[in-house]
């Protein structure tokens, strides 16, 4: 007998108990005996057998399965933020099936409307931008839903981030305490609110500091690395190029490190560069990266025990946990030979 063709009654007849009493304990029932639930399970391990999980979910209405889309897979961010939200949801009993959206609308809903097909529990998204009617009428049919890392304004679900605000005000002070006074940057797709919400933030805490933010200053990049680098090659043609780019993504700030290296440029001896979401290659970068560190692995888990009080009829609240700035040297700083993950945690907020 091989374990794909063991069926509950051949569990039920190794065990010596009644096929009612090997259901309630494969569905943790508490009224099964102590030696009951131990030779069913024994049963279970001696037969190799594996309940049917589609037959399971029509009888309980769950799928003990998750779903979660997210912006790029390529984008080492989010590469750390699902394996994050899949070891969390495996601690708890759960499977995870994950969409790329690449960044596209459309793909994002093509995502969304299989994973509700396949009748997954509840549903993780980083939305891509905040115009999608299918995302809208999923929330509105019941559908459990959390949003993480963006959301959409106006959309009543839990929202697990970071507070990206705070660090970028760190990082516009770190630069004008180093002497630095014409900073551009890269910001992300205005449609999303990590996009909008960065871009303001740095033009906020510059004009804390008596600085402006020209429009030439601002390059429009849409999170991918090939914005980053047209966004740089703009800033360099400029009349007065700025002293410092902020990328607003770890992707757009590699396009703009391309770019200043194709032009000949030295970080940070002729030009400065930070960025937002730091990864693990800012270290080996030369010099290493100045980044703002969002909790991602805190992220993750985080959302997934939101979803999952969904799930189970709880109300979760929003979820903000702060994001920090990491000081390297590739604007200008002199650490003096000081570990420089160590410095920055001493500053951090």
């Amino acid at each position: 007998m091989t374990p794909s063709s063991v069926g509950i009654k051949d569990v039920a007849a190794e065990a010596g108990v009644s096929v009612a009493t090997v259901s309630r304990v494969l569905n943790g029932h508490p009224s099964v005996s102590p030696a009951s639930r131990t030779r069913v399970l024994a049963a279970v391990e001696a037969l190799g057998y594996r309940p049917n999980a589609v037959a399971r979910s029509l009888r309980t209405d769950q799928t003990r399965t998750l779903g979660l889309v997210i912006s790029d897979v390529l984008n080492p961010y989010f590469t750390e933020l699902a394996r994050s939200v899949e070891e969390a949801a495996r601690a708890l009993g759960y499977s995870v099936i994950i969409g790329n959206a690449d960044e596209r609308p459309e793909l994002q809903d093509h995502h969304v409307r299989t994973l509700l097909d396949r009748r997954i529990d509840g549903l993780l998204v980083s939305p891509t931008d905040g115009g999608s009617p299918l995302m809208l009428d999923a929330v509105r049919a019941g559908t459990p839903v959390v949003f993480v890392d963006r959301w959409i304004p106006g959309v009543d679900v839990p929202v697990v981030r970071s507070d990206g605000r705070r660090a970028v005000r760190d990082l516009v002070a770190h630069l004008h305490g180093l002497g630095h006074r014409r900073l551009a940057i890269i910001a992300g797709p205005a449609a999303t609110t990590t996009g909008s919400e960065r871009v303001e933030a740095f033009r906020e805490a510059l004009r804390e500091h008596g600085i402006a933010l020209p429009d030439a200053y601002i390059g429009q990049g849409d999170f991918q690395a090939d914005s980053g680098r047209r966004a740089t090659e703009r800033f360099l043609a400029l009349p007065e190029p700025p002293e410092v780019v902020f990328a607003a993504d770890n992707l757009m700030a590699l396009g703009a490190l391309d770019a200043l290296r194709a032009h000949g440029l030295r970080v940070p001896d002729d030009i400065g560069l930070a960025a937002f979401d730091d990864i693990p290659w800012f270290v080996h970068t030369d010099p290493p990266v100045t980044a703002i560190a969002q909790p991602t692995a805190d992220l993750g888990r985080a959302a997934v025990h939101a979803l999952i009080d969904r799930i189970e009829g709880r109300s979760p609240q929003s979820v903000t946990l702060p994001a920090r700035l990491v000081v390297r040297r590739s604007c200008g700083e002199n650490l003096s030979g000081r570990d420089e993950d160590t410095s920055a945690r001493r500053s951090s907020p």
